[in-house]
């Protein structure tokens, strides 16, 4: 599948790169999507150790973002951001593929 299927905004790579010094980790940020949620599914993110065999790898900024295959059958040309506001400070998905979302913004329907 093309990398170019996933996106990880400069926001995000930079609030990635910026968790993953303050661990002392690899700038690797993993999005798995799970059964249930508010919609059907919910997104998962967290910082990874490492990249596996199957992974679809994306990277902006010298960050990567991966997704493994089954996953990514249900955000293929998505865009992960970060955004700040009022109500807090999160990871994003804008998901082309979801018909309905919540008003939490981390679950969705296909």
């Amino acid at each position: 599948m093309d990398v170019q299927t996933l996106t990880l905004s400069p926001s995000a790579a930079a609030r990635v790169a910026a968790i993953a010094a303050k661990q002392g980790t690899p700038p690797l940020l993993r999005l798995a999507v799970d059964g249930g949620g508010c919609s059907g599914f919910q997104y998962r993110f967290e910082m990874a150790q490492d990249v596996e065999a199957d992974d679809i790898v994306s990277e902006t900024d010298g960050v990567r973002l991966v997704v493994d295959p089954a996953s990514l059958e249900l955000v293929a040309g998505c865009t992960v951001d970060y955004v700040e506001s009022l109500g807090g400070s999160a990871f994003r998905v804008e998901n082309p593929n979801a018909t309905a979302g919540c008003g939490c913004g981390s679950s969705f329907a296909i």
